[in-house]
């Protein structure tokens, strides 16, 4: 029997996924944990996991590289990918809000949007009527508004330590986020068995 792929990133999400599967009575390997390695086996489960950037597992998935893979919500909503989503895992809780500095409004004539999430702040600000300068960026969003890059960010908030640390207020909530399990559709067809057992499983250990 071929082995179930499953792509996992590493960080938060993995650690809780992690817990989430050994719950479910999976029995995986401990060095899985801490492992440096980018593919390890479960042999005991017959189960390869492949770990990854959070941005990239979606990607895998579409392309039947691996079956499975758990992803981030917000990632779901910024990349269309040919993929089902099975299962909202409730784990790795945020939510994605536009934040900048104090009682400071929007430029009116060219309102600047830093965000390394285009699509879904441009979904947004256009659902509201408002229409903004998307500055893509990968990192230390907090500090577009701090140097007069952005009016606005439009980012992940967790614990909102982060923007506090930096002199910023939240401003708006957009969505909130979890993991989720997708799939590849001819994996799921494929393997649609073992890809059930696993679903139900987990299903039995989601607090939502």
């Amino acid at each position: 029997m071929d082995a179930l792929t499953i792509a996992m990133p590493k960080g938060r999400i993995f650690e809780e996924a992690y817990e989430l599967l050994v719950k479910a009575g999976y029995d995986l390997p401990k060095e899985l944990d801490d492992s440096r390695k980018l593919i390890v086996e479960a042999p005991n489960e017959n189960i390869r996991f492949i770990l990854a950037k959070p941005m990239d597992v979606p990607a895998y998935v579409e392309h039947g590289v691996v079956d499975i893979g758990i992803a981030g919500k917000d990632v779901m909503l910024e990349h269309d990918r040919d993929v089902y989503e099975l299962l909202d895992l409730g784990i790795s809780r945020c939510y994605i809000a536009t934040a900048g500095m104090p009682d400071t409004p929007m430029n009116k004539v060219s309102p600047r949007v830093a965000t390394k999430y285009p699509k879904v702040a441009s979904q947004y600000y256009r659902g509201k009527g408002e229409q903004v300068e998307i500055i893509e960026l990968n990192g230390s969003i907090e500090l577009a508004p701090m140097i007069g890059l952005a009016d606005r960010i439009v980012d992940i908030v967790s614990t909102g330590k982060t923007l506090k640390e930096n002199g910023l207020i939240e401003y708006e909530k957009i969505v909130d986020i979890t993991s989720r399990l997708i799939v590849n559709p001819v994996s799921y067809r494929l393997k649609q068995e073992r890809i059930t057992e696993l679903v139900g499983r987990l299903r039995k250990q989601v607090i939502l």
